[in-house]
């Protein structure tokens, strides 16, 4: 991979700027090369730091038909329990824009987190198979275009947890927990080997309390010790960090 692009900004609502035209400008791209933009989104506040999309010029100027949408990770529980990531990005994302709700994929409801993980690894191979998604010639994972990443205050994205064996993981594209350290306990979660196999991915941290993590990963010393999950993202393409002063209180 390039070298990862770094925007310093100095409020949410600046990040919030420069990430809608980055994923403006993206998926006018994609579109225009592959007649279609697949994005993986993420939970917690990176839904709201979308909110600029909502607003003109983006939300007429977007060709959102075009739009297909994945979860990077999920809570398995109901589509509409207060804790799922779909629900969440629903509420506060998608039900606001004019993308198909047949290109949208959330996880299928009533399984357990095996099958779930199963069943969503199925369903992004059989989309790479049909010519939907595009695959790595690197790796012959999936090859999103888009991936929007968070970072929890310990340094994890998606539920790749430090201290979790499923960081490792080489083969699987979406594997499971049953033990998250934040409720809810049963996961799913894309594997490093798919996240790493994405175009684009942006790493959209805001907020004091992520300054720690911050530190280790972009710091002077973020080659030392043992890696936080944060650090293993690696993407074939480009990877460009979206920050706020908050965030990036403890780099020199």
């Amino acid at each position: 991979m390039s070298q990862p692009v770094i925007h310093k900004l100095e409020t949410e609502s600046h990040v919030a700027d420069a990430l809608a035209t980055y994923i403006a400008d993206l998926s006018a791209k994609f579109i225009a090369a592959n007649g279609s933009f697949s994005v993986v989104l993420s939970g917690g506040t990176l839904i709201d730091t979308l909110r600029k999309l909502l607003e003109p010029p983006y939300i007429k100027s977007i060709d959102w038909s075009k739009w297909l949408i994945f979860f990077l990770d999920e809570r398995v529980v109901p589509l509409d329990h207060p804790d799922s990531n779909y629900k969440l990005a629903y509420d506060g994302f998608l039900s606001k824009v004019p993308i198909p709700k047949s290109n949208i994929y959330p996880i299928k409801e009533n399984l357990s987190p095996e099958e779930a993980a199963d069943e969503y690894e199925q369903r992004l191979k059989q989309l790479v198979s049909n010519g939907t998604l595009k695959k790595s010639p690197t790796t012959g994972f999936a090859k999103l275009d888009l991936m929007l990443v968070g970072m929890g205050p310990d340094g994890h994205i998606a539920s790749l947890f430090c201290w979790h064996f499923q960081r490792f993981e080489k083969k699987k594209w979406v594997t499971f927990i049953t033990d998250s350290p934040k409720p809810p306990p049963p996961r799913i979660t894309f594997t490093f080997p798919l996240i790493n196999s994405a175009d684009q991915i942006a790493m959209v941290v805001t907020g004091e309390d992520a300054a720690d993590a911050v530190k280790v990963a972009l710091g002077e010393h973020a080659s030392f010790g043992y890696p936080l999950p944060v650090q293993k993202v690696k993407p074939e393409g480009k990877l460009t960090w979206f920050l706020d002063s908050e965030a990036t209180s403890g780099l020199k």
